[in-house]
């Protein structure tokens, strides 16, 4: 469908808008079509939502990004497990003063002392038609999945918000004259990448999560060129840089990862990591383990995103939600899921690692195929789990000292 619509050269009001949508079209087509839940659930009560206007307000003043100089601009992860944000953590050490650190407050708390535009992110989505022409999207996507996604709303409302908000951006970058751009997530930043694409200005996007062919913010079959996406992503080893294919010209660096912890003395511990989109079938996998094997004690880990009454837990399964996941897995001997990140680090951290037979498997299929992961369709399969022999493909040292040398003068 992207090419036979020729979605990835259409412009609509000088903009590119398929690359904008994208990922977005994706969650609400499994979500509608019931394949999965939401991947990350932001919920807020009136109080919350009340305080959280009251705080853009403030920020105008309080948290404003245009005071002083500085030579790079890092817009870090909103996800920071025990107010820790590990994706940009030692980046922004070494980059030290010389980084605008823009750290929204929308989703997440944001890191101290860090600036930001959530005001102006907020009220440029304010104001939008309720639809538009969509290329004929909606009617191509119904019939290749039999299922409605309102392309035209999408649009209305995502187009003119990139349009404001990336003039906005432009403004922020020249005023500081900034020299690179290190941001987090960039497929729902593409405002911020197009902004310094527009200046010339070069752009590294950090990963932060599992990279596949299935990943729609990053896989695009063939490496056709792909407006406002970064020149390069620093991965986490060697295996996420070939993994999928790439835009045209994005460059790929291991900037390995340094906070991974070291793994631990092993418990005869099964930890299953869950996730939003598939949560409700994986608590069902974990029961079925514990029945089938009683002398496992079964853990059930809660996404960041999730909470503890989402779930009803079954009687032989314990639910997990304090500490770190990855101190967790440090010291756990089995790890369960379908397409979390965490795999891959728990791989790395020694656990021998079975991926459940649900939806989104597929991500792990190229490591059940070097034999690092086995794809468990039956309970009593958990036992015959592997150790990764490679972990170091997933996750390398840290070479982030070298990479950020490279600055542009």
């Amino acid at each position: 469908m992207e090419r036979d619509l020729e979605l990835l050269s259409w412009q609509l009001k000088g903009m590119h808008p398929w690359p904008i949508i994208r990922m977005r079209v994706f969650h609400e087509l499994t979500r509608r079509a019931r394949i999965h839940g939401a991947p990350h659930p932001v919920r807020r009560t009136p109080y919350d939502k009340a305080a959280l206007v009251g705080k853009h307000v403030s920020g105008i003043v309080t948290r404003s990004p245009f005071p002083g100089r500085y030579d790079a601009l890092v817009v870090p992860h909103p996800r920071k497990p025990n107010g820790v944000e590990i994706y940009t953590d030692e980046l922004r050490a070494i980059l030290g003063d010389n980084a605008l650190i823009l750290d929204s407050g929308i989703n997440g708390v944001p890191l101290d002392g860090s600036k930001n535009l959530d005001f102006f992110t907020s009220a440029a989505g304010a104001l939008h038609r309720r639809t538009v022409d969509d290329r004929g999207i909606q009617e191509a996507l119904q019939k290749l999945t039999g299922v409605r996604v309102p392309i035209g709303a999408l649009l209305a409302r995502e187009i003119p918000k990139h349009a404001r908000l990336r003039v906005l951006y432009r403004a922020l970058l020249k005023k500081h004259r900034i020299k690179t751009v290190y941001l987090v997530v960039a497929y729902f930043h593409q405002h911020i990448v197009g902004a310094a694409r527009d200046l010339g200005i070069r752009v590294v996007e950090l990963q932060h999560g599992a990279i596949s062919p299935f990943h729609l913010g990053y896989s695009y079959p063939g490496r056709p060129a792909v407006a406002d996406q970064p020149d390069e992503l620093w991965c986490f080893g060697s295996y996420w840089t070939d993994v999928a294919d790439l835009p045209a010209g994005m460059r790929t660096e291991v900037m390995g990862a340094a906070f991974l912890p070291k793994p631990g003395l092993k418990k005869n511990q099964a930890v299953f990591l869950s996730q939003g989109t598939i949560g409700a079938e994986l608590i069902h996998t974990a029961e079925a383990v514990a029945k089938q094997h009683p002398d496992i004690e079964v853990l059930y880990r809660l996404h960041p995103s999730e909470r503890s009454d989402d779930y009803t837990i079954p009687d032989n399964v314990q639910l997990s939600t304090g500490g770190s996941t990855l101190d967790l897995l440090a010291t756990a001997t089995y790890q369960v899921g379908v397409s979390t990140t965490a795999l891959f680090e728990g791989m790395a951290l020694g656990c021998r690692t079975a991926v459940a037979h649900l939806p989104g498997h597929e991500y792990l299929e190229p490591a059940v195929a070097k034999g690092h992961a086995l794809l468990m369709h039956d309970p009593a399969q958990l036992t015959q789990a592997p150790l990764c022999d490679d972990p170091g493909s997933y996750y390398a040292p840290s070479d982030l000292s070298r990479l950020t040398a490279q600055q542009p003068e």
